[in-house]
């Protein structure tokens, strides 16, 4: 074989090598995609678990609201006969109520008597209390006076006291010069 030959094999294997390597890429990327569409076929089996999942507890939620709904029906049931029983107490009790009506009326009007004369002695003490309290803010009003006055004298003093300290303060200062 001559060297033309021999490299035209050798080109010919290079182009071979190349052509495995284009379809060891594209065989790479069908593994990728095959990966790929493993994991997409995973997640959709486990979304379609969910949402079975989701289904048997929506279906187990609605058995148990069926349950509530029979419950609730018979407690209906219960309490319907529980307020016959009741308004046949009312009645009972409306009776009563009038009996203790009658008797009201009478303990009422005793009362209203007993009422104005309490109503009575409470307006004289009262009366009593307004004139103590009016005593007592004249009272108040003298001691505010009083303590005006006893203030003005105080500064009174206070001025005069400042005016003789200032005076002496003066002689003071007028012998420690002289000496």
């Amino acid at each position: 074989m001559s060297n033309e030959g021999l490299d035209d094999l050798r080109y010919e294997l290079e182009l071979k090598n190349a052509e495995i390597d284009e379809l060891m890429m594209d065989l790479q990327n069908k593994i990728e995609e095959i990966n790929k569409l493993k994991l997409y076929a995973t997640k959709l089996k486990y979304e379609k678990k969910n949402l079975e999942d989701k289904l048997d507890t929506k279906i187990d939620y609605d058995k148990s609201q069926m349950k509530e709904l029979d419950d609730l029906t018979e407690k209906l049931r219960e309490k319907d006969a529980i307020i016959e029983d009741k308004q046949d107490q009312v009645k009972y009790l409306r009776s009563l109520i009038d009996d203790y009506r009658q008797q009201l009326s009478q303990n009422t009007e005793n009362l209203e008597v007993q009422l104005k004369k309490i109503t009575k002695t409470y307006e004289n003490l009262l009366e009593q209390k307004d004139a103590i309290i009016k005593k007592q803010d004249e009272e108040i009003s003298n001691l505010i006076k009083s303590k005006e006055e006893i203030v003005k004298s105080n500064k009174t003093n206070v001025i005069s006291l400042k005016l003789q300290n200032e005076k002496y303060q003066e002689i003071i200062d007028k012998l420690t010069k002289t000496n």
